[in-house]
Order: structure tokens, then sequence, then C-alpha cells
């Protein structure tokens, strides 16, 4: 398991070098990814703010996720999860974004969508969007370190792409 301070500070010298803020729109980790990067002294300076979209209400009022997209696909899905990672750019100053859906458990999970399914999508203002759906083992907090993980994990490999 990777030190999930230490992506942290690696995210925010990244950051920094490039002149980006960032941004998350989150719904499983709960707030877990802003938590990680707004524990490093300074982040201010690279971070502007975090959506915790739980609901499907949130992630459509907040973000701007698409009811259609959420009856297609369901919330936890690679399509939700690029709308709420565009969503976040749109709705503030950042240049890159990270957003997270998932089921972490115990329950909640499906055949389909078993539990410690997450969604993720990264964008950033240049146009650029990746997903990817990622299945975690272990329980709830296992599942949700593990997301919290994989974002800023992702968004570092974009601002490394970058330089």
């Amino acid at each position: 398991m990777a030190d999930i301070a230490k992506l942290a500070r690696e995210l925010g010298a990244a950051l920094s070098r490039q002149g980006w803020m960032a941004t998350t729109a989150e719904s499983c980790t709960g707030g877990g990814v802003s938590m990680a990067i707004t524990e490093i002294a300074g982040s201010s300076a690279w971070f502007d703010r975090a959506f915790v979209t739980y609901s499907n209400e949130a992630k459509q009022q907040m973000l701007g996720v698409a009811e259609a997209t959420l009856a297609e696909h369901g919330a936890v899905s690679e399509p939700v999860a690029a709308q709420m990672a565009t969503g976040a750019l749109a709705h503030s100053a950042a240049a890159i974004s990270v957003s997270v859906s998932g089921i972490a458990g115990p329950g909640g999970g499906s055949v389909l969508k078993p539990i410690g399914t997450v969604c993720f999508a990264w964008a950033d203002q240049t146009g650029w969007l990746a997903t990817e759906t990622c299945h975690f083992a272990g329980d709830r907090q296992a599942v949700r370190t593990r997301a919290v993980e994989k974002a800023l994990t992702g968004l570092l490999q974009r601002l490394q792409q970058l330089n």
C-alpha cells in the first residue's frame, strides 16, 4: 500500500511546478481524497475545493451529472465518474480534477458491480479525460483507502506526463 501522505506531498509539489490547482468530486470516499490533500501544509496554494456528492441528486445539482447518465449506467460507472470530473472543473477554479464513485460495502454490491467496485475519472483544463474501474478487496475502510491512493496516484501520473 502506498503512503497516502507521501502521495499528497508529491502531488502538491507537482501541482506547484505546473502552476495548477486541483479539485475533487467524491462519493464513496466521502472527502477522503480532499482530506489527504489538505493534511499537507500550504495546500491552499494548489487545492481549490472538494465536492462530496454522495447522493445522485448532489451529483446532478453540484456537478451537472445528467439524470439520463445516472439512469442508464448507475452512479458507479465510468460515464458518471467522467461527468463528475468535468463538472468539478466547470464549477471550480481548478485546472485538474479527480472523481471517485464506488461501492465500499459492506452492502450495496451486485453481481455486475460487486463490493469493492470503484470508478475513477481524471480531467484537466486541456480537455484530457481518463477513466478507470478498479476492484478492491477488503472491508469498507480498505476499499476507501485504496480508492484515495488510486485517486492521488492518477492525478500525480497526469502531472508527470505534462512535464
